[in-house]
């Protein structure tokens, strides 16, 4: 009887794996919801970033810079978009799956590790977009006026940006106790939010700051969103710098990153 069931042929009606590309979809929109169903979530990807941007419209903070405060101050709120989901939230979230067994539990699933850490750069990337639309909209509607070609050389910075600090976030969450994980991300976005280069320009910056931010991933993203969307230009120095920041923390991630 054993040997007969072993045997016998897959009929075609019969259940059949799920393709990896149909695990991955299913793990992204998993991680989608879950990151948009937590409330300090929310506030970290959409409440900050819009008092952020309200903040900068009604202070002098972008004063002398030759464009309307809106127009500066959008492309370096969208920029902190990118950071704040894929380098604080992501790296938070993770850095908690890791302490309980999610991710030791997962890697050993038919998703594999290559399949859930591709669900979670498609999660990052489906939440950015929802953040691109609340926060344009509103920016719209305080008088934003973006370049249109400079709007869709946008769109591949922010992808490209998204990676970076993802790559960053898993260094950390992957690396760290998450108790150091949550503090250490935290404290970095507040650094680099307000002193990095990516809301405020590098000229903002104090004494040598200035110089510096350029080679943060914050500045060179902020400073690479403010050229496309204000002048239409492609900064191929930050582009650059992120690539670098990208590859030099994918590498690290890959090569340090511990499972449980």
């Amino acid at each position: 009887m054993t040997e007969q069931i072993l045997s016998s042929p897959i009929h075609p009606g019969q259940a059949r794996p799920v393709p990896l590309a149909r695990r991955i979809v299913l793990q992204a929109r998993y991680e989608t919801n879950t990151m948009l169903r937590n409330g300090e979530q929310l506030i970290l990807a959409i409440v900050l970033p819009l008092l952020g941007l309200i903040a900068l419209v009604v202070t002098p903070l972008l004063d002398d810079l030759g464009q309307s405060r809106i127009n500066i101050a959008a492309p370096g709120i969208l920029a902190l978009c990118a950071m704040s989901t894929a380098f604080t939230g992501q790296g938070i979230a993770t850095g908690f799956d890791r302490r309980y067994g999610v991710l030791r539990f997962l890697s050993t699933t038919p998703l594999g590790r290559s399949g859930l850490i591709a669900g979670k750069v498609i999660a990052v990337l489906a939440v950015l977009v929802i953040q691109v639309i609340v926060i344009g909209a509103v920016a719209l509607l305080l008088g934003w006026q973006p370049h249109f070609p400079g709007v869709l050389l946008g769109i591949p910075l922010l992808v490209l940006g998204a990676l970076s600090f993802t790559s960053l976030g898993l260094l950390i969450a992957g690396t760290a106790r998450p108790e150091a994980t949550l503090a250490l991300t935290n404290l970095l976005w507040i650094l680099l939010g307000a002193l990095g280069g990516i809301v405020l320009p590098p000229s903002r910056s104090p004494g040598l700051m200035s110089d510096i931010v350029q080679f943060l991933p914050s500045g060179a993203l902020g400073e690479a969103m403010r050229s496309a969307m204000l002048h239409g230009s492609f900064n191929i120095f930050s582009v650059i710098v992120l690539l670098v920041w990208a590859v030099v923390a994918s590498v690290a991630a890959v090569k340090w990153f511990k499972w449980s």
